[in-house]
């Protein structure tokens, strides 16, 4: 009897399991990533963000397994891309490489159909590009003392330069006017390619731009450079002092970083900012980028987090006060 019931049993066993392998699997999560890797930059090609993130489509494959895109949807204040990405399936394969513009552009528009950090989950604050207050060498002005005074005593009389409304040269320069009372007549142009032959030809006095495209003609003895905007100096201007030194708290926070839609799972964030800080701190990496003015960051997806949060308060309260305004 005690045989028979062993037999039996064993049967049902043998029955049983034949059943399940004949049950379709669990369909488990695959791993990310399971398809390539969409970088949004929403810049035309050139520039520091896409000169960046080439760096990245070079290195991250080997890393993930998957190509990595760079798509470039330049365009309406970078609003329609950033958009985009903020609609795109939070799984991580569509990504924003955003800057400074992402929180500024809600000061501007405040009918976005995004909240810029609600619907984004932070993944690394790569890195920032040093900016400088440089004039043209014709100047009776040697330092930031000097064309303070000299902004406040002729208000007007000097001009300056942006890449248009609302662009981290504007924005520095409003910052730079609300903080010390001085005066200047903002000239907006398309991008450096057009501002830095005026300011050599005397036609604009002054900007705060990114070094890269200013340092040869620093060198050069054709421009000045008075004071570095953001809180550290550059090894590429030796020398050269911050403008907080002069101005107590001013900072041109000018940072790009990289952004996922919001409720991106957690693990896939952690991933993608162990793998992107990776490439970021490569000595080639540094190599290539530090001679182009841009200063590496690589920071916690926290870190970038509060940068966000801090740089939409300060940028949106400067635009309100000083009534900034895109026509």
């Amino acid at each position: 009897m005690v045989g028979g019931f062993r037999i039996s049993m064993s049967r049902l066993i043998l029955c049983a399991s034949a059943m399940l392998a004949a049950l379709p699997l669990p369909a488990w999560p695959q791993e990310f990533p399971t398809r390539p890797v969409r970088i949004v930059v929403p810049l035309p090609p050139g520039g520091s963000n896409d000169l960046v993130a080439r760096v990245f489509s070079d290195k991250l494959p080997a890393a993930l397994g998957q190509p990595v895109i760079v798509e470039n949807r330049a365009g309406g204040s970078g609003n329609p891309a950033t958009e985009f990405v903020a609609r795109s399936s939070p799984d991580g394969h569509t990504l924003l490489l955003a800057n400074t513009a992402h929180v500024v552009n809600a000061g501007f528009f405040p009918a976005l159909p995004y909240d810029p950090i609600k619907d984004f989950s932070a993944i690394t604050l790569a890195y920032n590009v040093y900016f400088a207050l440089v004039v043209n060498a014709s100047l009776p002005i040697s330092n930031t003392r000097e064309f303070i005074d000299y902004t406040r005593a002729k208000p007007g009389a000097l001009t300056y330069a942006s890449s248009g409304i609302g662009a981290p040269h504007h924005m520095a320069m409003e910052l730079l006017q609300s903080m010390t009372g001085g005066k200047l007549l903002h000239v907006p142009y398309k991008g450096a390619g057009q501002f830095v032959p005026a300011m050599l030809s005397g036609e604009i006095h002054s900007v705060i731009g990114a070094i890269n495209s200013l340092l040869p003609h620093v060198k050069s003895g054709k421009l000045r450079a008075l004071a570095l905007a953001g809180e550290r100096t550059s090894p590429l201007l030796p020398g050269i002092p911050t403008l907080g030194e002069t101005v107590p708290g001013f900072n041109l926070d000018n940072w790009t970083g990289l952004l996922a839609p919001s409720a991106t799972p957690s693990a896939t964030i952690q991933r993608l900012n162990a793998e992107f800080v990776k490439v970021l701190r490569l000595p080639e990496t540094i190599d290539r980028l530090t001679p182009q003015g841009i200063e590496i960051v690589a920071s916690s997806p926290q870190v970038f987090h509060e940068t966000l949060r801090t740089n939409l308060a300060k940028w949106t309260k400067l635009i309100r006060e000083a009534n900034i305004r895109i026509d």
